[in-house]
């Protein structure tokens, strides 16, 4: 590797760190990345998409079309860290590795810009991973582009300092947050049977999620998390007439996080109508089952191992959410994480800051991926 490319992403992805942005925000950040393409790099094309862009790489001689993923938007979590490339924004910190994503993706870029490569390559700098919702949006170039591969990589805190970990099939579990509302009519607590209580409504509704995720009637993992439950105002003297109830959803298999979901809207539909009640639902978060291709999963452990780098197999996916699956549905992909040692502050932790050499390790990994 080029030292002065690294020191280049380098200062890039430190700038990056010092102004983070949330999603959906991410104006600064977008505009960051793209003027570095544009400064340091002449033989690769920067496409606007609006929120997001891509940058394209036309190979020497092409026998697939092959895509890598980094996302750039930050965490509303305070940035704690000792260092001159410190979060500018209270309360705003690049504190799950985003920064050193798309840091790598320039870094990346321009190792091929001197080494030269023989297939077309694909940058898709993405916007809003954290919500979930710049997935959808830049997993279209999959179709229009005809992608043949597509691969994404997290730095992974917990597991030793370059060793990969990654699996064939679930890679992450789909979920969404789920609001269920449900409005009555208000009556004197003296004369509750005067008015139309939601409680014992959503009193059913949480007496059943054991029965809706019992692990017995599914094939994977399936969770129902209570976050939240708002049933009528403080006064002694009303009965309650309005109530939510919030959940986070998550299933191992998309197919039975859309089952649980049904379930419980069916469950809604009936206790509305018992209790004369009216109801409605809102979505939130929405990531879909990230599903890792064994044959993807083969060249991640085919570039480590050729690398020297250890790799381990997950036997379970993990339980968060990573809106990379949206990408892995129109083209053969996977997404793998990058260790950076055991005893390193884990990510969402206002003491986590990427930790630059890994860009060195994912830099290699995409090459050979490329190869």
């Amino acid at each position: 590797m080029n030292e002065k490319n690294f020191e280049l992403a380098k200062k890039l992805r430190r700038e990056l760190h010092a102004h983070p942005e949330l999603s959906m925000e991410e104006v600064w950040t977008k505009q960051h990345l793209m003027d570095f393409m544009k400064e340091y790099t002449t033989k690769w094309e920067v496409v606007d998409r609006g929120r997001w862009f891509y940058a394209y790489y036309k190979g020497s001689a092409p026998k697939k079309k092959i895509a890598f993923r980094g996302d750039f938007d930050a965490l509303p979590v305070y940035d704690d860290i000792e260092a001159e490339w410190k979060s500018q924004f209270d309360g705003v910190g690049h504190k799950c590795g985003h920064d050193g994503h798309v840091a790598n993706l320039c870094l990346t870029a321009l190792e091929i810009e001197e080494q030269g490569c023989e297939n077309d390559v694909y940058l898709v700098f993405q916007h809003a991973e954290e919500i979930g919702g710049g997935g959808a949006d830049c997993a279209v170039l999959m179709k229009e582009a005809g992608i043949d591969e597509v691969y994404s990589f997290h730095t992974g805190t917990g597991l030793p300092w370059d060793t990969v970990k990654t699996k064939a099939g679930p890679m992450n579990c789909a979920s969404k947050g789920m609001e269920i509302t449900l409005v009555g009519t208000p009556a004197h607590a003296s004369t509750p049977e005067n008015g139309k209580n939601p409680a014992l409504a959503i009193a059913a509704l949480i007496e059943a999620i054991p029965g809706f995720i019992d692990p017995s009637t599914h094939k994977g993992l399936i969770l129902a998390t209570v976050i939240q439950v708002n049933i009528g105002e403080r006064a002694f003297g009303v009965s309650a007439h309005r109530g939510q109830l919030l959940l986070t959803i998550r299933a191992e298999v998309e197919a039975e996080l859309d089952e649980l979901q049904e379930n419980l809207v069916n469950l809604t539909k009936e206790q509305a109508e018992m209790y004369g009640l009216e109801y409605s639902f809102a979505y939130y978060d929405e990531f879909p089952e990230t599903y890792n291709h064994a044959e993807a999963v083969d060249n991640i452990i085919a570039a480590s191992e050729t690398l020297g780098l250890d790799v381990v197999l997950m036997k379970e996916p993990n339980r968060g959410s990573e809106d990379f699956g949206h990408f892995t549905k129109y083209a053969t992909g996977a997404r793998f994480y990058i260790g950076n040692g055991v005893d390193y502050p884990p990510i969402h932790d206002a003491k986590f800051d990427f930790v630059d050499d890994q860009m060195k390790t994912a830099t290699a990994i995409f090459l050979e991926l490329i190869k």
